[in-house]
């Protein structure tokens, strides 16, 4: 006993007849989400693997790990205490706005900024195209899909990769913020993955920009933290607005509306 080092110290090596790598971790047992973490987490940037696909590639892994009805059955009991979610699911609110209707708003306003932002760079107008939901999760994802290039509006997390680090951590601290423990871990787990990646791939390739994806990361756990239940919103309703002015009907707060990633960004993939 005596020789072995005081940190290695406590480890039982457990004996079974599986076949397989197995574990008291439902991801750890995931061989796709094995693989996902290995090469999202450790791997530099490059234009032949672009950084959204890796967050589209690991929900789509986690989303066959869930067990959609036992969501649902959260939810349920989560919205008898939870006013703002039994409002969300009671509306199912689905957005039907065109590329034409982002057009007609006023120079500044939430929604012409969304719309430039989605002509210039030639983005999807939604993640999730409309759908009829399956049940509350599915409603929830679908809206999160829909809503997702807003938030980048709202929080001020550019359209680049370290803004999807401020818009990501604000999502969670807002998730754990509203919601029960149990719960936000089921709906957080997506994000999580998908932020996570950035912190690893700075520290082991980008050193430069340390600092910065920090900031990121306090820039969005400040906003999530601070502000009211904003995932859930309509945003329609504020497209009129310009983005300070919708922050406020949203009750979204401490956002810094001055800082800007691209620079950092630039140099985090690779670009400069």
């Amino acid at each position: 006993m005596d020789d072995i080092p005081y940190m290695l110290r406590g480890i039982t090596h457990l004996a079974t007849e599986s076949s397989t790598l197995i574990s008291s971790s439902r991801y750890l047992n995931n061989p796709a989400l094995r693989d996902w973490v290995a090469t999202e987490l450790l791997r530099k940037n490059g234009p032949d693997l672009p950084t959204p696909t890796g967050s589209y590639r690991v929900a789509g892994i986690i989303k066959d790990m869930q067990d959609y009805a036992k969501i649902d059955a959260m939810m349920e009991e989560e919205r008898r205490h939870n006013a703002v979610l039994d409002g969300f699911l009671t509306e199912r609110f689905v957005s039907r706005y065109t590329l034409e209707d982002l057009a007609a708003y006023p120079p500044g306003s939430v929604g012409r900024i969304f719309h430039d932002q989605l002509a210039q760079n030639k983005y999807q107008l939604q993640i999730v195209p409309p759908h009829e939901p399956s049940g509350h999760y599915d409603y929830l994802l679908l809206r999160f899909g829909q809503t997702h290039d807003l938030e980048h509006l709202i929080v001020n997390g550019g359209f680049d990769s370290l803004g999807e680090v401020v818009v990501g951590l604000a999502k969670l601290e807002n998730l754990y913020k509203h919601f029960s423990p149990q719960l936000a871990g089921e709906l957080a787990v997506m994000q999580f993955f998908a932020s996570i990646r950035f912190l690893t791939r700075t520290a082991l390739h980008y050193p430069q920009v340390w600092h910065d994806t920090w900031a990121a990361i306090e820039r969005g756990r400040a906003v999530g933290k601070a502000s009211d239940a904003y995932l859930l919103a309509r945003y329609e309703p504020v497209f009129h607005l310009t983005p300070s002015e919708a922050r406020k009907a949203l009750g979204v707060r401490a956002v810094d509306e001055v800082a800007d990633s691209t620079a950092a960004s630039r140099i985090w993939d690779g670009q400069a």
